[in-house]
């Protein structure tokens, strides 16, 4: 999809906003905190109905106001889309989508796809497990929007399961019982369906990765990811009877995909222990670049790639290096400095103050 125009109302700092994007490259420029990022902010909202900086709705309404609009005009395979989304303070959000009424806002998800980068991307590689799935679930649902249920419908049963744990306090009675046995079947049937999606993805995205890498760091590794779960190999039924004990003592859920993790090795060494700053910063960028090359091979058509500020974070090396890796497609970055070698863009829009002016 080619993102032509972005109009906002009241989101972040922006009181109005009418921009358009060339079809290339389009270079956001300003001095720090003026509102670049959240140019890139709104139009990945389009995408993923959540900030890629982790603020929550009430954050993204300027303030003073009680709702935002975030709208994006585009073309796909020759037709003319036009996204909205709405976005109320402490209401339910509304999407439309060719100016129709969407029955739910998760309903827009799939209608644009964005690969996002971004200087908190390193703690992919140095955060914790939880960073890592979120890089898997997000990327599955940029694949399909129904991956997106199924991550909801697992967190609710995970939330259930855990109140019942702590009802319980430590106490198995056979009410506690019972209910505890409806909650783990569930929990198998979608914690196992997620987990073999991952899986796939993770074996997917391994050979891309290893290519990734070896053009961001402009050498050769032995890179490689792996998900397999400890659960796995017996089942999670399994593996939830045999942690039914602990998981009582403790009052959570001890075992599922809520608690995976991938492994990422580099020259058969864990890289989030023994890796260089360098190794892992080219490593976090080689797994977005293969995201979106499976994204664009499974879908037919290349995300938009929002480059946020990831050039102040990287050597002049790497820099050029990533440019150089882009793949096809449009592409909107913001910097505070100057573009990197060999980023030519087909439009400039300066940021000052919350003002967006077209070079």
């Amino acid at each position: 999809m080619h993102l032509r125009r972005l109009w906002l109302t009241d989101f972040r700092g922006y009181r109005e906003v009418d921009v358009s994007f060339d079809a290339g490259l389009t270079a956001v420029v300003g001095p720090n905190g003026h509102g670049k990022t959240n140019l890139l902010e709104a139009i990945a909202y389009l995408a993923t109905l959540g900030s890629f900086r982790g603020a929550p709705t009430d954050a993204l309404i300027r303030v003073g106001a009680e709702r935002a609009v975030v709208r994006a005009e585009g073309e796909r395979e020759g037709r003319t889309l036009l996204l909205e989304a709405e976005l109320v303070a402490g209401g339910r959000n509304r999407a439309q989508l060719n100016r129709q009424p969407l029955r739910r806002a998760r309903d827009l998800l799939g209608a644009l796809r964005v690969t996002v980068f971004s200087p908190d991307d390193l703690a992919l590689v140095k955060g914790g497990p939880g960073e890592r799935r979120g890089y898997l679930d997000d990327t599955l649902v940029a694949l399909h929007p129904r991956y997106d249920q199924a991550r909801t419908d697992l967190d609710r049963i995970l939330r259930q399961r855990g109140a019942l744990l702590k009802q319980a306090g430590g106490r198995l009675n056979a009410e506690i019982e019972l209910t505890l046995d409806v909650f783990d079947a569930k929990l198998v049937t979608a914690g196992e369906a997620l987990a073999a999606a991952r899986q796939e993805l993770v074996a997917e995205l391994e050979p891309l990765l290893g290519d990734a890498y070896d053009r961001v760091a402009r050498r050769s590794a032995e890179v490689h990811a792996t998900y397999e779960p400890p659960w796995m190999a017996d089942g999670l039924a399994a593996a939830l009877v045999a942690a039914r004990r602990d998981d009582l003592r403790r009052g959570v859920s001890t075992v599922g995909p809520h608690r995976d993790d991938i492994d990422l090795v580099i020259g058969g060494l864990p890289s989030r222990t023994h890796a260089s700053q360098g190794e892992q910063r080219s490593l976090a960028l080689a797994l977005r670049l293969a995201a979106h090359e499976v994204v664009t091979r499974r879908t037919e058509t290349p995300p938009v790639l929002l480059l946020d500020d990831v050039f102040s974070e990287l050597d002049p090396d790497r820099s050029d290096a990533l440019v150089e890796s882009l793949p096809a497609g449009q592409t909107v970055l913001s910097t505070a400095g100057a573009l990197p070698h060999g980023a030519i863009p087909g439009s400039i829009l300066r940021v000052t103050d919350g003002v967006v002016t077209p070079d």
